[in-house]
């Protein structure tokens, strides 16, 4: 499948042990692109190259739905049926199995179209669950793709998602509390619509909000500044960051008790009902809080770097990320880089590969040209997905070399 050769030398410095999560087994069931496809692996870095259009992003699409969220498409779960000639496939399903530090772990994440609302069916070792935690205290797994290259110049959304996967990484259970957040978050907007919302009702799911809430931006805090401590280190190649999680509640928490910063937010919500039934949501909450970040050595907003020094900065931020969840789990999670030499020259990716291989993750890299890994020649297995007919299966993934 290569068309690399072991003419090039391999790198010599030291390499961390393997590590102890990997994905050493993928099935994809009418997924995308792809109508089945099973991939054998070992625990090394997967490379996989193709041309356009041959399903390297669906593969890194499907490992983003292991872990708790939307994956990295945040596509819609009907969008990644199989679609053959019109006739799409009713189910998908991504099975893999994980090398872990006990025993090996299966896990199906999967959909079926029923009529219904559309919901991601998952199981775990053959349980099914439902538990975002669950799913989260298993794997991590952090994702650079191209559509990121705007994270700084985008609205606080998509920089809100990104550091909660950092967070429930850390923190399992972050994952159902801003899921909880949400959830009531909706329920009393849907309430403060109606002509007369029942008091006591709205009282209660301001307090499940006030709880949550506070829980959620204090975490984020935390995490943002463990992620400055880490960045401070960054490799030499890398700038420095300095990352914070702003807003009203991350303000308040500044000046006093977890316990005193919810009672106010339940108050700030019970003055604001008005107000939000007329414009939707809620005036103050962590849903409107954003992550700030700034160039370590200029202290420069990252919005007001360079084109250049943002892809770095972008590309620090996600390896401080990496080193802060093996740092706190005991193992790296699950790395996807999606096209992540795009726009670098060749000193510049040479730094990139250093680094992630520093790491000691299982790494999946993306990309149209083999030649740009020939850096990572006898580290990593490639995979070319242009010689993998729709219907082909896939069982013993080549090691480079």
């Amino acid at each position: 499948m290569s068309t690399l050769d072991t003419a090039y030398p391999v790198g010599s410095t030291p390499r961390p042990p393997l590590c102890r999560i990997a994905v050493i087994r993928l099935s994809l069931r009418d997924f995308r692109c792809h109508r089945a496809l099973h991939l054998e692996l070992a625990a090394e870095p997967v490379i996989l190259v193709g041309a356009n259009g041959s399903g390297k992003t669906s593969v890194l699409e499907a490992l983003s739905l292991l872990a708790p969220g939307r994956g990295l498409r945040r596509a819609p779960l009907g969008e990644m049926l199989y679609t053959n000639g019109g006739t799409r496939a009713a189910a998908w399903s991504v099975t893999a199995r994980l090398q872990a530090p006990v025993a090996p772990v299966d896990i199906v994440s999967g959909f079926a179209e029923d009529g219904a609302r559309d919901r991601r069916q998952l199981s775990i070792d053959g349980q099914v669950s439902r538990s975002r935690a669950a799913l989260a205290e298993l794997l991590a797994v952090i994702w650079l793709t191209p559509d990121m290259d705007r994270l700084f110049a985008d609205g606080p959304q998509a920089r809100r998602r990104f550091l909660d996967r950092l967070v429930w990484g850390v923190d399992p259970a972050h994952a159902g509390r801003v899921a909880a957040y949400e959830r009531a978050l909706q329920q009393r907007s849907a309430l403060l619509r109606r002509s007369q919302p029942e008091a006591a009702w709205l009282t209660a799911l301001e307090e499940t909000m006030a709880a949550h809430g506070v829980a959620v931006a204090a975490a984020r805090r935390q995490t943002t500044a463990q992620l400055t401590a880490i960045a401070a280190s960054a490799p030499p190649d890398f700038p420095a960051v300095r990352v914070a999680a702003s807003g009203a509640v991350e303000d308040w928490l500044d000046d006093g008790p977890a316990l005193a910063v919810e009672e106010r937010l339940r108050g700030a919500f019970a003055e604001s009902r008005s107000a939000d039934a007329t414009s939707g949501g809620a005036a103050v909450g962590p849903h409107r809080s954003d992550m700030q970040v700034h160039h370590g050595s200029s202290g420069r907003r990252a919005q007001e770097c360079s084109t250049g020094e943002q892809k770095m900065l972008l590309i620090s931020l996600v390896l401080s990320g990496c080193r802060l969840l093996a740092r706190e789990r005991g193992t790296p999670p699950l790395l996807l880089l999606d096209d992540v030499a795009a726009h670098l020259d060749a000193a510049r990716r040479a730094a990139v590969f250093e680094a992630v291989a520093d790491l000691g993750a299982q790494a999946w890299y993306a990309g149209c040209d083999p030649e740009v890994f020939r850096p990572l020649v006898g580290r990593a297995q490639v995979l070319s997905l242009d010689a993998v007919p729709p219907a082909a299966t896939l069982h013993e993934a080549e090691a480079i070399g």
